[in-house]
């Protein structure tokens, strides 16, 4: 029996495997993925001041002691799809309010916004040497929910206007500063 079970776990690592470098393998990442990519990159950063807790449907990604709530949203200059390294797509965020939120299992019909603040991450390169997976070559905007306009889609100017671009060696420092401003409810630990 110990065989079979040594057998089924080389190939589920073999799966994993597989699977890890056919979805991760290449420069560019499907928007698919990218986005648990840039959440990687970002838990890197941030731990162990933030817990990554973000799963299907969550409300938020991250987390800190405090109770403030960190949403991640992602845009590349340059896609998976694209063949034509000249041809660029238009960066944007998604950061619309949502009619309610998941708490674990059970559904909160609340609107709005269900983190404190939010970072917005790109990767703007679009020549050969672009690469998701290089958490040097993404720039971070973090910007307090507070701070959003109400609108669907963030542009790329306006996420400019909102907060200077830090690099993930300042990401933790300036997550942390953004968050100690925040405003939280009293029910998680704030005023």
């Amino acid at each position: 029996m110990t065989s079979l079970n040594q057998s089924n776990a080389s190939s589920i690592d073999a799966v994993v495997a597989k699977v890890s470098e056919a979805a991760f393998g290449k420069p560019l990442i499907t928007n698919v993925l990218r986005g648990q990519v840039v959440e990687a990159i970002i838990a890197m950063a941030l731990e162990p001041d933030w817990k990554w807790c973000s799963a299907d449907y969550a409300s938020w990604d991250f987390e800190n002691a405090t109770g403030c709530r960190l949403e991640v949203k992602q845009s590349a200059l340059r896609q998976s799809w694209e063949t034509d390294a000249s041809v660029k797509s238009v960066p944007g965020f998604d950061v619309a309010a949502r009619k309610g939120r998941w708490e674990g299992t059970k559904w909160i019909a609340e609107p709005g916004r269900a983190a404190h603040l939010y970072i917005l991450a790109y990767h703007g390169i679009a020549d050969d040497s672009a690469d998701h997976r290089d958490p040097r070559q993404w720039a971070f905007f973090v910007i307090p929910s507070m701070s959003l306009p109400p609108v669907k889609r963030l542009t790329l100017p306006k996420a400019k206007q909102l907060a200077q671009p830090c690099s993930v060696a300042d990401l933790r420092s300036v997550a942390n500063a953004v968050a100690a401003n925040c405003l939280l409810p009293a029910e998680h630990g704030g005023t």
